[in-house]
Order: structure tokens, then C-alpha cells, then sequence
């Protein structure tokens, strides 16, 4: 308690010090504030969330406020840690109090994204289950959590299975198992602000077959239970250059507002902050991992955009940016401003797919139709133009030097058995930060040896974490949010010698990589029609894998960007110059290791003579050498090496200008021919 105190003495200090120049600050204010802070993932060192305060130009006051947010979260650090058991009987006894009989719950914010705030990260609170995909279903007498082959292991080490049911989320998927557990007249609650459109109404077919009633809650009743739930996050919005965007922020707008005219519709819903940090050209930091802005947007056909914030992130330098033709409101103004439209005849468009169902709620509140339509943003966002191709290429040749530094370090120093999983993944991680235009890991480092490696999204911590061994192979997924690219690249390594039957898979596998680089397919193709290529020579001995092939990438947005992918389970819309996409396949064996071999590809036209249909190709872009100690020549074909070495000899060729003349010497013996 006297802790407390001590900061709220502090606080009311400050406060009244800041108010001499800012007269509109609290102590409550400010403590909201660095609470909110705190919620997001800025590093301790960085200052920039002190530009929401305002314009502060005493060193010493800035001082204060900086070592205020330290001791801010401390003080809120979590204290009594209930046990799964314990917060499933507190969420059954809520659900009581709601008035309803069962309550999913899935890993998701309001915004549909992978990356969300630690405040949504309610499904690992509740259950222990960390994976980025995942739902829950809890009745009074049983419980189920759902995910997907990416975390098949992992959800069985993390769940305690006497408490939930482990499903797999494509062979048993949730709406079968209501159907099939959910009593007759049941009350089945959901929160409107975390189920898409599509997903509500999918939802509710399902529970009415089962002969029950989906009721939507008035707010989450995880929120009433979980005590040291973080706060919403606060970080300032920043403006992304143009030098890094290619195209102004009034450009953009003009040809989404066109797009939405042709379609009949007066104004669009934007609930993806992936969209609106692209349509207006800023940045934030909001959720870990990728620079978002938190917040929805409705575009106008004419153009205009209002912007609906917290707008203590918004500073006078994003509102210059920003200009007139974008109007800043509350976050809780886009209710009354959808009922606004509706109630002045506008057809308003949203995203089934992307969409909260309360959004849809809301309009049918208000007298109005939901008129369904993809954002317009997704696909003009996922074509590069031409600057942001320059910058991913760029971006790359900076995360290849970084790699290339991390590999030899990896590889002097994993022999010794002195490397646990976690110190390699720092290294890396300072490796790339030495790199110009750094600003963060794209995604948690994926650093698993042995059997580790097997865990397809394995994300190491101070319980599992493993010392390499000899004999083992480590894999290595990792990525760096650059100002001007993201990146995304998989290598798998050898220490020592892990045997002939590894070596034969890590071969296949990058079979399967080099059938998807050398693609060629014609105009209209999509990503689920290419994906047999990346499991063929599995398949050819029985083998699979239980992911996709392929991803799209942002730039300098979403590691995982839609619409395009490569995956047997479809994909997506047809492939089109400029798009960003991984080329991933991999092997696993359970208990033993993982493979997955990863680059990134930008589509491209291909010109054949003689041709008579347009064709795509793609261009690799990640510049990293493949582990050649375990290829093993004899199962590739010759047209197989010559790719291989081609695409060595350029990783030499774009890196050895870069690199110190012992590095240089490194390079060149690792990229030598086959």
C-alpha cells in the first residue's frame, strides 16, 4: 500500500509541475496515460510516448516522467496469479450472472488482427494457451480449445486437458462441437466486438441447429474477472515518410474513394488499423511486433476520412500531416457517426470477413442495411509500388548482412554446447539491430533445436528453453520491421552431423522451396493452385506438412498480410505483380526436429517465347545461404542445382561488397557452387 501512495505522491508532484505549462494536466490524467504506456510494447528507452504529454523541454521533467513509468509498472505488476482451474470457475460463475449457459471466447481484439494488445489477450490468460490462433468454448460442464497444425504441440504442453478438450480447429471445428455438446433452449453468449460479421453469423447457425440462442454480451465478461488486465495502449501515431510509402496519403485516398463511388456505396467502415496505417501513411506502436495505430476509420466517397482515436496519441506533428481532409473524433464517436450515415440514407459499406459484428449491429440499430463488401484497402495495399519494392529489396540486403553475421557467430560457437536457444535468439536480434532503419523483430524469434524445432510456432521461454547440442538441427524463423521493408526468413542448421534420415528430409524440403521459386503460372493463378508444388516431393514419400506454404508480407506494416497465400486450404485471390509472399515448406518429426527452409518472393511477369497467355514468376529477395552440409546433391535435379548455385552465387555477390574481408572469406565457402 505504501507503495501506492508513494506513486500517486509522486504523480499529483508532477502533475502540478506539468501544469504550469500545460494547463490541462492531472495527476489521473498523467497516470492513465503511463498506464497505457505501459500496456504497449515500447521499449523502456524509448521516448516518444512523452510527446502525448506535450511539448516538454525541461531535461529534468522529462527525467521524472521517465523514471514515473518504471515505477508506474512496477507497482501494477500482477500479484496473486489465480491457476486455470480457479479462472475457469470464476468465468463460469460470471456467465451465471450474464444470464447465459455457454460463452466462446477466441483470441482476437476488435481489430481482427494476429498481433494484438496484451489487454485481448484473454484466451491466454483464461487457459495458459499462447498460440496467435486459438478459441475456447466454456459450458458449466465442459470446455473445449480449439487451434490449429501450427500448435499441435504446443497447446497439448500448455492446456491442462482435464480442464478443456484439445480440438483441432479444421478437423473438429468449433461449430461441430456446439452442435454436438450444446443442450436444447441454451443461451449462448459472444462479444459483438471480437466475432466478425461472418463469424457472428456462422456462429449463430451453429447454435441454433444445436436448439439454442446466441446472445450478444454488452461487453467481455473476461474483463469483470481478470484483476490486473493491462490497459487500452498508448503510443503516439507517427507519419510514414513518403520516401518509404511511394505514394502521398491524398493519392491514396483519392483511388479508394473512387473505388468505393464505382461500387454504389457512399463511405467505408475501416476496422483493419493495417488498412487505415497505409490509406493515411502513418505508423505506431500500439501491439507488439508491428508498427500499428490502433483505431477505425469511415472514408467517404469524396474522399475525406474521420479517424477514430484515442486522441491523446494524436500530436500536432500528425495532425500537420494529417491535414483537413482528415477529422479527428473519439474513439466512442463511431457509433453515433455510423447511425448518423445510416440515418442520412448512405449505403455504408464493411467487411464481413474483417468486420466486428457489432459494426453490423450497430447499422441495423439505426434503420439501416449492412451492405457487405472486402475492404478496399486489402489488395492496393498488398501490390507494391515501386518505392516500396526499391525498400523491401534494400531492406533485405540490410537483414542479409545481419544474418550472415548471426550464421557465423552460430556456427563457431554452437559446437561448444555453451548456446541455449534463448542466447541465440538475442543474438540475432542484436545482430539486426546494429542495421540501419531498425525498429523492432517483425515477430517473436522462433528458436527451437531438437526436438523444439518440431513445435511448428515454438516460442522459447526461461522453462523450455534449451542448451543446442551436437547432433541436433536448430531452426531459426525470424524477421525485422525495417522503415522501409519487413522481413521474414527460416534457416535450419546443423550441429554436427544429426544423421542421413535428416539430412534427406532438410533436402526435400528445399525441393519443395526451389519448385515454388522456379514457378511459373499464368495470369489469374492463385496461391492454392501453387501449392502442391511445395509438397510434392514430400508427398512423393509420404510426407506432409501441417501449415501454409506461403504468407503474404507488408511493408513495413503485417508480417502476415492478406489476401495472397500459398496453402492447400486455398489460396486466396489470384497473384498479382508487386506482391509480397514467403516461400516456406518444411518437415517435422515429432520428438526429434524440425525443418523449414523460408525466403521471400516478390511476384513479378515472366516473359517466355512463344507464349501465348501472360505469365508470373517470382524473384527471391532474402539474401541468406542454405545449410549446404545437409543438402544432399544426389537427390537434386540438375536444373534443382543450378538453381541453387545461382542463387548463392547472388546472395555472394550482393553481400561481399558489405562485408569485412574475413566475413567476405566466410561468405564465399558458404555460397560455393555444388
Amino acid at each position: 500500500m505504501s507503495g501506492t501512495n508513494d506513486i500517486n505522491a509522486k504523480l499529483r508532484v508532477l502533475a502540478e509541475r506539468l501544469s504550469k505549462t500545460i494547463n490541462t494536466v492531472t495527476a489521473e490524467g498523467v497516470a492513465e496515460l503511463i498506464d497505457g504506456v505501459n500496456a504497449s510494447p515500447l521499449d523502456d528507452e524509448d521516448e516518444s510516448w512523452i510527446a502525448m504529454v506535450g511539448d516538454i523541454g525541461d531535461p529534468d521533467l522529462r527525467t521524472d516522467l521517465l523514471e514515473l513509468r518504471t515505477a508506474c509498472r512496477v507497482s501494477r505488476a500482477p500479484g496473486r496469479q489465480d491457476k486455470p482451474a480457479e479462472r475457469l470457475a470464476a468465468l463460469r460463475k460470471v456467465m451465471s450472472e450474464y444470464g447465459v449457459d455457454a460463452i466462446i471466447l477466441p483470441r482476437a481484439d476488435e481489430h481482427q488482427g494476429e498481433c494484438i494488445p496484451h489487454r485481448a489477450e484473454r484466451l491466454a490468460w483464461l487457459t495458459g494457451f499462447t498460440g496467435s490462433a486459438g478459441v475456447a468454448i466454456v459450458l458449466a460442464d465442459k470446455a473445449a480449445v480449439f487451434t490449429d497444425g501450427r500448435y499441435t504441440l504446443q497447446i497439448r504442453q500448455q492446456i491442462d486437458e482435464t480442464l478443456y478438450e484439445v480440438r483441432h480447429v479444421t478437423n473438429e471445428p468449433p461449430t461441430t462441437w456446439i452442435e454436438e455438446n450444446l443442450a436444447v433452449g441454451a443461451r449462448f453468449g459472444y462479444d459483438p466486438w471480437i466475432h466478425t460479421i461472418d463469424g457472428a453469423e456462422r456462429l449463430r447457425n451453429a447454435v441454433e441447429r444445436a436448439g439454442g440462442v446466441l446472445l450478444p454480451l454488452s461487453d467481455n465478461p473476461i474483463d469483470t474477472i481478470w484483476d490486473s488486465q493491462p490497459a487500452h495502449p498508448l503510443t503516439p501515431i507517427a507519419p510514414h515518410d513518403i520516401s518509404y510509402a511511394g505514394q502521398s496519403m491524398a493519392e491514396k485516398r483519392v483511388v479508394i474513394a473512387d473505388t468505393i463511388a464505382k461500387d454504389g456505396h457512399d463511405a467505408v467502415i475501416l476496422t483493419s488499423p493495417e488498412s487505415i496505417a497505409w490509406l493515411l501513411n502513418v505508423r505506431g506502436h500500439d501491439v507488439p511486433r508491428t508498427p500499428l495505430p490502433l483505431s477505425f476509420g469511415i472514408l467517404d466517397k469524396n474522399g475525406s476520412v474521420d479517424l477514430f482515436v484515442d486522441e491523446r496519441k494524436v500530436t500536432q506533428n500528425l495532425r500537420d500531416h494529417l491535414g483537413n481532409a482528415v477529422t479527428i473524433q473519439p474513439r466512442e464517436r463511431l457509433g453515433p457517426e455510423i447511425e448518423t450515415k445510416v440515418g442520412a440514407g448512405c449505403q455504408v459499406r464493411v467487411d464481413p470477413a474483417s468486420s466486428p459484428a457489432w459494426i453490423a449491429q450497430r447499422i441495423e440499430a439505426a434503420g439501416g442495411k449492412v451492405h457487405k463488401g472486402q475492404d478496399p484497402v486489402v489488395l492496393p495495399k498488398a501490390v507494391k509500388n515501386t518505392t516500396e519494392l526499391n525498400g523491401a529489396h534494400n531492406a533485405h540486403t540490410r537483414d542479409g548482412l545481419a544474418f550472415a553475421h548471426f550464421l557465423r557467430w552460430f556456427q563457431d560457437e554452437a559446437p561448444k554446447g555453451t548456446v541455449d536457444e534463448i542466447q541465440a535468439a538475442d543474438r540475432l536480434h542484436a545482430c539486426r539491430s546494429k542495421g540501419a532503419l531498425f525498429n523492432d523483430l517483425s515477430f517473436d524469434t522462433i528458436s527451437g533445436s531438437g526436438p523444439n524445432g518440431a513445435i511448428v510456432h515454438y516460442r522459447v521461454t526461461s522453462e523450455t528453453n534449451r542448451v543446442i547440442q551436437r547432433g541436433d538441427l536448430y531452426l531459426v524463423d525470424s524477421g525485422a520491421q525495417y522503415l522501409d521493408g519487413t522481413t521474414d526468413i527460416t534457416r535450419t542448421i546443423a550441429v554436427g552431423d544429426p544423421g542421413a534420415e535428416a539430412r534427406d528430409r532438410f533436402t526435400r524440403v528445399l525441393k519443395c522451396h526451389i519448385a515454388i521459386a522456379t514457378a511459373r503460372f499464368p495470369v489469374g493463378s492463385t496461391g492454392g493452385q501453387l501449392d502442391t508444388l511445395g509438397r510434392t516431393p514430400l508427398w512423393d514419400v509420404g510426407l506432409d506438412f501441417d501449415h501454409g506454404t506461403g504468407h503474404g508480407v507488408g511493408s513495413y506494416l503485417g508480417v502476415h498480410e492478406g489476401p495472397q497465400r500459398i496453402s492447400k486450404a486455398g489460396g486466396g485471390v489470384p497473384l498479382r505483380p508487386g506482391m509480397i509472399i514467403s516461400n516456406e515448406p518444411g518437415y517435422y518429426k515429432e520428438g526429434a526436429y524440425g525443418i523449414r527452409l523460408e525466403n521471400l518472393v516478390v511476384v513479378r511477369e515472366e516473359q517466355i517465347d512463344g507464349a501465348d497467355r501472360q505469365m508470373l514468376g517470382f524473384d527471391t529477395i532474402t539474401l541468406a545461404p542454405f545449410d549446404r552440409s545437409m543438402i544432399d546433391p544426389s537427390l537434386l535435379t540438375g536444373e534443382e542445382l543450378i538453381w541453387l548455385n545461382r542463387y548463392h552465387a547472388r546472395v555472394r555477390e550482393r553481400l561481399t561488397p558489405m562485408l569485412e574481408p574475413e566475413m567476405a572469406a566466410w561468405l564465399a565457402e558458404e555460397t560455393a557452387e555444388i
